[in-house]
């Protein structure tokens, strides 16, 4: 049934028309605008901020340091070639050889993409044999099957559970669909580091038990090794902000107006769209409008009072290196270990703990994060100076770490979970990870953290959670695209629609395919 239509009150000016009005200017919204004005709709994109990009943005954090960090989201993987040849977009997205290095006491696992037998080697070093390495080959050539045949569907009217399930396989659909991942991985692989670093994916920005009959861990899994058809997740050169950007003149070449600066106070159904600047309030009309905000804040917008509050469970640091810190594994060299997946206390167990303890209503005493060094791959974020000086950045993204547990006193609570997260860093380092922050030129530790709730007050996310609200599956009504809302007018363009999540730009375009079919 579709929610009852509000009301708002009765304006006496005349609103300005448009075809389509698109109220948030982050990437989806960016991708609506310009597929839309490419196809000769008349485009108005509205954006709070004073820059378009939403999350995937690049920003120069600390005073007097000339770097350009992503400070927000970092990787690129979701993002199809077909989007980026379609609107003629400039972007580079460089593959990372090294998919991950995990440190475990004195050696760790490396899975070096350009190097199988060294690889095998360091699983023998890690586990003591060859059988995890046979199921890890195992287990993702399965998952690349499952990417190469359900990237494709992602830019297509939604398919069926059943035909979904037909598409992947029975073997596939059982292990990712209706078996809980925690159980797939225990089954499949014996030793405990390997099953952590499997496992990860199932948990970014997603508080879950990958054990839970409820599947979230799952959802969470499957968009992670997915990708655009291979998995992989790469460095978009310049930074998240060259994305953003690149979209941005590729909606404006097409003839779509952009406005910054400009926040949405109300959404009718009807189409007219209320939104505040530094003039005043606002009226347009859409014959079309495109929402790419959070499905709760939508709502919000549209008079029905708040959605269901989704909540966010990841803590960000960014931070600036002098130099990269020593590793105890003599066999690696930081720079291999540093520009994949670098995990940090992510067995299996070790998940399972902190998980434990965050739904307990505390911070994990030995948070599990993971970082990697985006200049490594790509040192054009970086001024000269820095560059010659040996600078790099680092980047480090937190698990388990809901919004809750910043509720009460969130900058003390911050404090602490930074705290708890650098001891964390520091118990798998030959050093601490302290002695190499580069310092602002006012001798302040170029590092910055980012909860939930911070999230929630400066990029207007509810709860925090960067993909708006847990993430669907990427099957539902045939025919539909998964954009749509109850009001016929009004598409969901944003992470929150169904195939949404992640940089991928997946969301706008099929809001554009819904108008335009």
């Amino acid at each position: 049934m579709a929610p009852a239509e509000p009301t708002h009150p009765v304006r006496a000016r005349r609103a300005s028309r448009y075809d389509v009005v698109v109220a948030g200017g982050g990437h989806n919204g960016l991708v609506a605008a310009a597929y839309l004005a490419r196809a000769g709709r008349r485009v108005l994109v509205l954006e709070r901020l004073g820059h378009v990009g939403g999350l995937a943005v690049s920003a120069r954090a600390f005073p007097g340091v000339d770097a350009r960090l992503s400070r927000y989201s970092y990787l690129v993987s979701l993002l199809p070639a077909k989007i980026v040849k379609d609107l003629g977009l400039a972007v580079e997205l460089r593959r990372r050889r090294y998919a991950s290095y995990t440190p475990v006491g004195e050696t760790g696992l490396l899975v070096d993409g350009g190097d199988e037998h060294r690889t095998a080697a360091s699983f023998a070093r890690v586990t003591g044999g060859t059988a995890d390495l046979e199921a890890w080959r195992r287990f993702y050539a399965m998952t690349a099957q499952a990417a190469a045949r359900i990237a494709p569907t992602l830019l297509e009217p939604l398919m069926s559970r059943t035909a979904m399930r037909d598409l992947v396989g029975g073997e596939t659909w059982r292990e990712l669909f209706e078996r809980p991942i925690g159980e797939v991985v225990d089954e499949r692989f014996a030793d405990d580091t390997v099953r952590g670093v499997v496992l990860t994916d199932a948990l970014i920005g997603t508080f879950a038990d990958p054990c839970d009959e409820g599947l979230l861990a799952n959802r969470c899994f499957l968009y992670h090794v997915i990708g655009d058809g291979t998995g992989e997740w790469n460095v978009p050169v310049g930074g998240m902000g060259a994305v953003s950007g690149a979209l941005a003149g590729a909606a404006r070449a097409a003839g779509a107006e952009i406005r910054t600066g400009a926040e949405v106070v109300a959404i009718d159904p009807g189409g007219e769209v209320t939104f505040r600047d530094g003039a005043g309030e606002h009226a347009v009309t859409g014959e079309r409008v495109l929402a790419n905000v959070p499905p709760a804040v939508l709502a919000r917008l549209l008079g029905g009072g708040d959605g269901p509050a989704p909540e966010g469970a990841q803590l960000k640091i960014n931070m600036v290196l002098s130099r990269l810190p020593r590793l105890r594994d003599p066999e690696v060299d930081p720079a291999a270990a540093f520009s994949g997946t670098f995990h940090i206390n992510e067995g299996r167990e070790q998940l399972a703990r902190a998980h434990a303890e965050a739904a307990r209503g505390a911070i994990p005493s030995l948070p599990p994060a993971e970082v990697y060094c985006h200049s490594l791959t790509d040192p054009s974020i970086l001024g000269p100076e820095l560059r010659a000086a040996g600078t790099q950045t680092m980047t480090l993204f937190g698990l388990h770490m809901p919004a809750r547990l910043f509720r009460a006193d969130p900058a003390g609570a911050r404090e602490e979970a930074v705290r708890a997260t650098l001891a964390s860093v520091n118990r798998v380092l030959a050093e601490p990870i302290e002695d190499c922050l580069l310092r602002d030129p006012d001798g302040r530790p170029c590092l910055e953290a980012k909860t939930p709730v911070d999230l929630e007050a400066e990029a207007g996310l509810p709860g925090g959670h960067i993909f708006h609200r847990d993430l669907s599956w990427p099957f539902g009504e045939p025919g539909r695209w998964g954009v749509e809302t109850g009001f016929e007018r009004i598409l969901l363009c944003g992470a929150g629609a169904r195939r949404g999540g992640g940089v991928s730009g997946i969301p706008g375009h099929n809001a554009a395919m819904a108008l335009l079919s």
